[in-house]
């Protein structure tokens, strides 16, 4: 049958490419509101045929976040190859799949995103890809008893999971448990490398309890620009205040603002953190009012919530971001700690 046949690699991107491009320009004529959307449904529909490679070419994985492409790196090793469409500073809730995106995930063997609402923008092409494609949303059957629910949807739950060591622990094996049924071959190194990783994120959460224990208890308040460190309040005994909610989308207007210096000024709250993939203009506007109330409140530090640091940074690595955080919050607030963090390789330590 066609579908088991095994394919010349040039000519096949070749075909897709044309497939797509045609599409493309398709709907460009249409100039109709939605057809960007319809673009990328077709494309998925596209039904590229399965196919069987010969040799032991890498098994190649699409991920949309920076977190879920690092658990895949360490857990496939040689055996996968890795891209993660989001990198730094990108904020997964309002990102939009570019035209090489889409190329991307249409021909990738095993497609990896969050769930829980985080690619918001992305679920309905994901939903559609997964009837042609092996797509995970390995966040998506977390047990719901771990789970915070969302203010505004009672659908719905906070996905900003990784921000527990503990919660993401499950997350990585279910990413395990996906490589593994894609390449069933690779499982014994798969489960090596995963145990590995696992080994490795109870570490970080031990770090993670013993320096933020050293925060004197009326200063263990985190302030950020939306609601991202929900999970990581209830795991380190931490209020975590965020100005706007569990979405960027969401806004936060002057009256927000204007009970947030009250809580500032009141709390005698006098650092605030900023985030790498969120505009600073709300954070400047708290520091303003509660200068103008006479409180001096300083910026603690530059949290990375929605996606990692810089590609081939240790902070662009799951473990280092959760490090950098933990240590940066620790240090604003008052614990005497080494900067260099964890395993002693964070930038500001070196």
């Amino acid at each position: 049958m066609l579908s088991q046949a095994i394919y010349c690699e040039p000519f096949a991107i070749a075909i897709d490419l044309l497939r797509i491009i045609l599409i493309f320009k398709f709907m460009d004529k249409l100039h109709q509101p939605f057809s960007r959307r319809a673009a990328l449904m077709g494309l998925a529909a596209i039904g590229l045929a399965p196919r069987v490679w010969a040799g032991g070419a890498p098994l190649r994985i699409v991920a949309t976040t920076g977190m879920i492409a690092d658990a895949a790196r360490r857990i496939g090793g040689d055996a996968v190859e890795v891209q993660a469409l989001m990198g730094a500073g990108v904020d997964p809730h309002s990102y939009r799949a570019t035209r090489s995106d889409i190329v991307a995930m249409t021909r990738a063997d095993l497609v990896l995103w969050h769930g829980l609402y985080l690619e918001a923008q992305l679920e309905r092409f994901f939903e559609d890809l997964a009837r042609k494609r092996q797509v995970v949303a390995v966040a998506e059957d977390l047990p719901r008893a771990l789970l915070h629910g969302h203010a505004d949807y009672p659908d719905r739950f906070d996905p900003h999971v990784w921000m527990d060591p503990s919660i993401w622990a499950l997350v990585v094996q279910n990413i395990t448990q996906s490589l593994t049924q894609a390449r069933p071959e690779n499982a014994a190194t798969f489960a090596a490398n995963a145990a590995e990783l696992a080994q490795e994120v109870g570490g970080l959460d031990r770090y993670c309890r013993s320096v933020l224990a050293q925060v004197p208890p009326a200063q263990r308040v985190l302030l950020t620009a939306h609601d991202a460190f929900g999970y990581f309040g209830k795991a380190y005994d931490f209020d975590v205040i965020g100005i706007q909610g569990i979405s960027t989308e969401s806004e936060a207007g002057l009256n927000r603002i204007s009970a947030l210096v009250s809580v500032l000024v009141a709390r005698n709250i006098r650092a605030v953190f900023v985030e790498t993939s969120v505009s600073e203009r709300n954070i400047r506007a708290l520091i303003e009012g509660a200068a103008a109330q006479g409180h001096q409140v300083v910026v603690g530090g530059a949290l990375f919530s929605d996606a990692m640091g810089p590609e081939g940074t240790y902070e662009g690595t799951y473990i280092g971001m959760i490090d950098h955080n933990v240590t940066t919050i620790a240090r604003a607030l008052g614990a005497d700690i080494s900067a260099a963090g964890f395993l002693g390789r964070l930038r500001a330590g070196s």
